[in-house]
């Protein structure tokens, strides 16, 4: 039987999904599937993710940037979900998470419309203007006074890096805080915009513990120093190199072979007696000197960094915006209620995706809730309850699992955090639900990524 159709314009093997069940709602579930994951590791509670990648490599952290990049997710839609977390990566370094757990959380709304009979367009139409309407609500919510910041004041920059670095590691803000801040203050420009995330590196050493962590304003080697002398002032340092030709020397007697390690103790002698000669007092080799030392890279020391380049990072986005909101889910409790407000304005079918667009927000206080042990109903009613009141800046306090003014807690979030990561969350959320059909053509042959050789490029 010939084929027909789209099955005759493309080659055999192909795949070919459409509509509302076959593909807008397996897109959807495969969202879902993703910000699951994810969602369970929001928040200074967040549970940490085992994940062993294609090179066999174990990652034990709690941070989603790091989760989906190893999972290798290969379904296009939920790749649409990694790319939005990626651009709020990239853009402001923090809120990957909150990316990708919310817009799973309004794709999962969405098929509820969808299953009552709305069309995707009309859910994408009401989402525009409820995306539209949070962000004017946003920036209403920002504290007053916060967009005028010494970048170079120590108590500022931790109020606003505190909530960014418990979000790794919960219960050791304070110090990391302290030890980040005084870090990006130290080589920050004259001009804060310029301020680069490369200047701040960590030196992850074996042994000791998160009070043994210093600044240090210069280069650190992580390898001991061979020999008795460790410390010298003013130390300068020189690069080994090999020559380019390679040879292959036959011994044919013992003679000849200790004849042969003389002649390179003399060579090695001669230069190390030039490198004396020249005043040299300390020699920083590029190559190993001997092997005499091993490093091992512990999945803690890993979780810390990621902390720290948190920490740099939003020192890095407050230098560009410094605008802060209440933290704590009280913005997004906030924006919650006010939005379903303004959805009951609306006269048209768009009015139930802006109200369901609310609901997403509840997300954030649900999830830190369950998080941490606590009852979820229970503190959004009363998160509900205080903002209805006019205490807009009621959030969540974790360790007491009760609700508490931010301000007194000093947990605040950054403005530009928030706006970048709500913003690709929806435009991701709209980019799915236009998605009608998925069509794949035959896979090529050949090896997969994954049974290339380790260390080889995707090119």
């Amino acid at each position: 039987m010939q084929p027909y159709g789209i099955q005759s314009m493309l080659k055999e093997g192909h795949k070919h999904l459409s509509g509302l069940d076959e593909a807008v709602v397996k897109n959807i579930d495969a969202c879902k599937q993703l910000s699951t994951i994810t969602r369970t590791s929001l928040g200074p509670n967040g549970m940490n993710k085992m994940v062993i990648n294609h090179l066999d490599k174990l990652f034990v952290t709690n941070d989603a940037a790091t989760i989906v990049n190893e999972l290798e997710v290969q379904h296009p839609a939920a790749k649409l979900l990694v790319l939005a977390g990626r651009a709020q990566q990239e853009e402001v370094g923090d809120g990957a998470n909150l990316t990708i757990s919310f817009a799973g959380e309004l794709l999962q709304n969405a098929e509820e419309l969808i299953r009552m009979g709305l069309h995707p367009s009309e859910i994408i139409s009401g989402y525009n203007k409820a995306i539209t309407k949070t962000i004017e609500i946003l920036d209403e919510l920002v504290e007053e006074g916060s967009e005028k910041m010494d970048v170079r004041n120590k108590e500022e920059v931790v109020s606003r890096m505190k909530a960014a670095v418990a979000s790794k590691q919960f219960g050791q803000e304070d110090i990391l805080s302290s030890l980040v801040a005084d870090a990006c203050i130290q080589v920050c420009p004259k001009n804060p915009a310029n301020f680069n995330v490369d200047n701040v590196r960590v030196a992850k050493i074996v042994g000791g513990g998160l009070h043994n962590c210093t600044v240090v304003r210069g280069m650190v080697l992580k390898t001991d120093a061979v020999g008795s002398i460790k410390r010298m002032g003013r130390p300068s340092g020189v690069d080994t190199s090999a020559t380019e030709t390679k040879g292959t020397v036959l011994i044919h007697s013992a003679d000849q072979l200790e004849n042969y390690a003389k002649t390179e103790e003399a060579k090695v002698e001669e230069l190390i007696k030039a490198v004396a000669d020249s005043g040299a007092k300390v020699i920083v080799s590029g190559a190993a000197v001997e092997r005499w030392h091993y490093i091992f890279y512990d999945s803690i020391l890993d979780d810390l960094e990621r902390a720290v380049d948190d920490g740099v990072n939003t020192y890095k986005a407050m230098c560009k915006d410094s605008r802060i909101v209440p933290g704590a889910a009280a913005t997004e409790i906030e924006l919650a209620r006010r939005l379903k407000e303004f959805s009951f304005k609306e006269t048209g079918l768009d009015q139930y995706a802006i109200a369901k667009f609310a609901e997403s927000f509840e997300m954030v206080p649900k999830t830190l809730a369950e998080n941490a042990g606590r009852n979820a109903m229970e503190i959004i009613s009363s998160l509900y309850a205080e903002h209805a009141s006019g205490n807009t800046k009621v959030g969540i306090d974790l360790e007491d699992g009760v609700c508490r003014d931010v301000s007194a807690l000093n947990v605040w979030d950054l403005h530009i955090t928030k706006f970048f990561a709500l913003k690709y969350a929806a435009d991701a959320a709209c980019t799915v639900l236009r998605v009608d059909q998925i069509i794949m053509a035959k896979p090529a042959g050949g090896p997969s990524k994954r049974d290339q050789p380790a260390g080889m490029d995707e090119d």
